[in-house]
């Protein structure tokens, strides 16, 4: 019965509590913290064993004085350990996207509610580990780095927080899994950008600044306009932001396009020549569309544009076909 026991899979999620993503602040209640001596603390043991065979052996008074101080300073040092951990409070934070092969940082913010100070609190996922001291009754934020290989949603896992303060006798530590993912872009490429389409049907088109045709006026300034198109002395004289129009027989559109990408190409390929050409418009300050199977952005300009085309990108397995 036991040994089935132990080869069920959340064997341990049964001993340790272990929960899947929580959700809102995360306490760390009694019944969530545990306490084992660290190989320090085992060492520390055995010698005060043979001090005390020694003094029964030898009759040494001062031998057991020595044994019990250093026993009972041994478990003073356990319930600071303890203490050091227990009743935190974990809350997620931020996760910003990355590019894939890069560094995802989860923010963790960690609360003590208590009047002391708590120190050396490590917070560890994986092979990443971060240690943070939160003063009384205030807030300190762990910033996790968890490797990101490949593009898409990376949820953080599990989480161990743990110390060994004051003296490294004891480990303490708990178990959390905040309902946290960071979004994971294609890794760009340095592919030069696509030529723009003209549209035939745009005629006597006004388009702001997306040529270098006859100038037709100003109007105010819209977010993601470029600033090369910013009528700066208009705008010192009037006291507001002006941008120039052009007038031309056709209005020119970036448009990156799935189906313009060389048919060899993969479809990881493909989404990382797109992030790249994402990432060269925004930099050039033209206004730039994308199109991938299942999914259209108009062309725009921006910050904000450009994560939504790099996160759509990141997203690309969510899209309702491909080619």
């Amino acid at each position: 019965m036991f040994a089935k026991l132990l080869a069920r899979s959340d064997f341990f999620a049964l001993v340790f509590g272990l929960r899947g993503p929580e959700t809102g602040p995360i306490r760390l209640t009694q019944r969530r913290v545990y306490v084992l001596p660290t190989g320090y603390g085992l060492t520390f043991a055995g010698a005060l064993a043979l001090m005390l065979v020694g003094s029964i052996n030898y009759s040494l008074g001062l031998g057991y004085v020595l044994t019990f101080a250093l026993a009972g300073m041994g478990l003073v040092s356990m319930l600071h350990t303890y203490r050091n951990l227990a009743h935190l409070t974990v809350r997620a934070g931020r996760a910003d996207p990355v590019f894939a092969g890069d560094d995802a940082v989860f923010e963790l913010l960690l609360d003590n509610p208590g009047g002391f100070d708590r120190h050396t609190v490590i917070a560890r996922c994986g092979e990443s580990a971060v240690d943070v001291d939160i003063p009384a009754g205030r807030s300190e934020v762990a910033k996790l780095p968890v490797p990101a290989p490949r593009r898409g949603r990376l949820p953080l896992g599990r989480v161990t927080l743990e110390t060994r303060f004051p003296v490294g006798l004891f480990r303490c530590w708990s178990y959390v899994r905040p309902e946290m993912e960071a979004i994971v872009w294609p890794r760009p490429d340095g592919a030069p950008l696509p030529l723009a389409k003209i549209r035939p049907d745009a005629g006597e088109a006004v388009n702001a600044g997306g040529g270098v045709d006859d100038f037709a006026g100003l109007r105010p300034y819209h977010a993601g306009d470029s600033p090369r198109h910013i009528a700066w002395k208009a705008a010192e004289r009037e006291g507001l932001l002006l941008t120039k129009l052009f007038s031309g027989r056709g209005a020119a559109e970036l448009w990156l396009d799935w189906d313009d990408l060389p048919s060899a190409l993969d479809w990881e390929a493909r989404l990382s020549r797109l992030a790249g050409w994402v990432l060269a418009a925004e930099a050039a300050g033209l206004a730039y569309g994308l199109r991938i199977p299942g999914a259209e952005i108009e062309p725009a300009l921006g910050s904000a544009h450009r994560d939504a085309c790099l996160t759509r990108l990141a997203l690309f397995d969510a899209a309702p076909a491909r080619p």
